[in-house]
């Protein structure tokens, strides 16, 4: 199987479209562009025949500088519109008989003068039909020393699935309309202490139709409607409790999520999920290739366990779910986290964050952007030494928005994965209270914590953190994979420089 593979289609940067009451629009992110970006910006034709060179091209900055992101390098440069259209050489008549689909996101709701103001997200697209045989051919582009015949079944289905999820035509200038019903089913002592909304049912248009990739991003106002016994929604600031509403996309069975009305004042937990809620192992192209592609997503040791009991513990804790993963690739994430975690909002990648300097900064984007709806909330954070935009962002918060960062968790992956090679760097917490943050090796270290109290570290974990760079790869990681010796220091000088230029 040949691996000269590349992608040849770019991303087109457009304004998320928000809608009165909702905060200050953050400004557009930018940084330097990650360096030697091998691509081709005209957004033509898709060429699977060259797509995992980018991916698997030694241990060259292509890959280390959207790992070092946290975004893993297979997830980049998807195809979309006309791209997956020339593809599968099909075109806008051969799509007209195929129904609209929509991906609707989970989210959030603050409480503002005029009401609650919920914010409501996702894409509109349509999925062409074609054969098996060639989404074989199209899933075998994304699996590396083997073939998609050679899978168990469970493993053909999902390689299958996500494939069919990638190749989809997004559509544009849509007008999109969303129906609230007060409808959800919620258990005791689960996902933070969530209540059904006792009323809010309605239908609004979005203000704005879809991007041209397809994308809706927009806060909108809910009515209080009186619910068929008489009740109510709860003002924000009359009550500590989070309610929820389904949202349900007008004219299409794919577009159920939840909204979350989160009152001002409480504790948010913003988490990040891969390497820390599943194992995916993004520093490893073939392993993360294999275990977001065909493997069934598995959860990192008991997390499941910790925040099951933190969801029972803490009063109204609202969890939120971060990736940076595009929206096409973001069904599975989503229910595998609704089957494993406590329930919550959850924040993607949209397409029309384009431009390789945004998309590296999605994810401080998106963290502003909850930060600045909820000024009065807390947050805990938590994520791994993997993300050097994690490393970076997560202890600029807590300078940027003093007294509203609780806690930050940091799992330190090279230090129990010997295949993580890639340096991180700890000198933005300095001068943060100790208190206030840990690296942890084990989801067990984040037991017997006291989060509502500022209480985050766990004494018996050791931190040895000197304020720079860590885990230059020497050691059981370079010899594990073949280095030793000067090629060792090698290898851990050039994931050094390659860090260096990232930040």
């Amino acid at each position: 199987m040949s691996y000269k593979r590349g992608i040849v289609a770019s991303w087109l940067f457009a304004t998320v479209a928000v809608a009165a009451p909702a905060p200050e629009p953050v400004p557009h992110p930018m940084i330097t562009p990650a360096p030697v970006l091998r691509r081709d910006y005209q957004r033509r034709d898709f060429d699977p025949a060259s797509y995992v060179d980018s991916v698997i091209s030694g241990i060259g900055s292509d890959v280390s500088s959207y790992v070092a992101s946290g975004i893993p390098q297979y997830f980049q440069d998807l195809p979309v519109g006309d791209s997956v259209e020339s593809s599968l050489s099909i075109n806008d008549d051969d799509l007209k008989a195929t129904p609209t689909q929509v991906l609707n996101i989970p989210g959030y709701a603050n409480w503002t003068e005029q009401g609650w103001n919920v914010r409501v997200h996702g894409n509109v697209f349509k999925q062409p039909n074609i054969t098996q045989e060639k989404v074989d051919d199209l899933a075998n582009v994304f699996l590396i020393d083997t073939d998609i015949d050679s899978l168990p079944a469970d493993q053909q289905a999902q390689a299958r699935n996500l494939t069919r999820e990638i190749f989809v035509v997004q559509q544009k200038d849509v007008n999109v309309t969303i129906n609230f019903v007060n409808d959800v089913t919620v258990e005791p002592d689960a996902s933070g202490g969530v209540i059904n909304a006792e009323g809010g049912a309605q239908s609004i248009q979005l203000p704005y139709p879809t991007t041209d990739e397809g994308d809706f991003d927009t806060f909108v106002v809910l009515a209080n409607t009186t619910g068929p016994n008489g009740g109510y929604m709860i003002a924000g600031n009359a009550t500590d409790s989070i309610q929820s509403l389904n949202m349900y996309a007008n004219g299409t069975d794919t577009g159920n999520a939840t909204a979350y009305l989160v009152p001002p004042n409480g504790l948010t937990i913003i988490s990040d999920i891969d390497d820390i809620l599943r194992i995916t192992k993004i520093y490893d192209p073939k392993e993360g290739l294999l275990n977001s592609f065909a493997r069934p997503f598995t959860q990192w040791e008991n997390m499941p366990e910790i925040y099951a009991n933190w969801s029972a513990s803490i009063p109204n804790f609202h969890f939120h779910y971060l990736t940076t993963t595009p929206e096409q690739v973001t069904r599975n994430y989503m229910e595998f986290i609704y089957k494993t975690y406590p329930l919550g909002s959850f924040d993607t990648r949209p397409l029309n964050f384009s431009d390789v300097s945004a998309t590296l900064q999605i994810r401080r984007f998106l963290l502003d952007k909850i930060f600045q709806t909820f000024p009065d909330r807390k947050f805990v954070l938590m994520g791994d030494t993997t993300n050097s935009d994690v490393m970076k962002a997560y202890p600029a918060l807590a300078k940027d928005y003093p007294g509203q960062v609780q806690c930050i968790f940091l799992r330190n992956t090279s230090a129990t994965d010997s295949t993580d090679l890639f340096p991180y760097d700890t000198s933005g917490f300095e001068g943060l209270n100790q208190t206030q943050y840990m690296f942890f090796l084990h989801a067990n270290d984040l037991t017997n914590l006291d989060i509502v109290g500022g209480n985050c570290y766990n004494s018996t974990i050791p931190q040895n953190v000197t304020f720079g760079y860590q885990g230059y790869g020497f050691g059981n990681a370079a010899t594990s994979l073949g280095f030793g010796g000067s090629s060792a220091i090698a290898l851990a000088t050039f994931w050094f420089a390659v860090s260096l230029l990232l930040i």
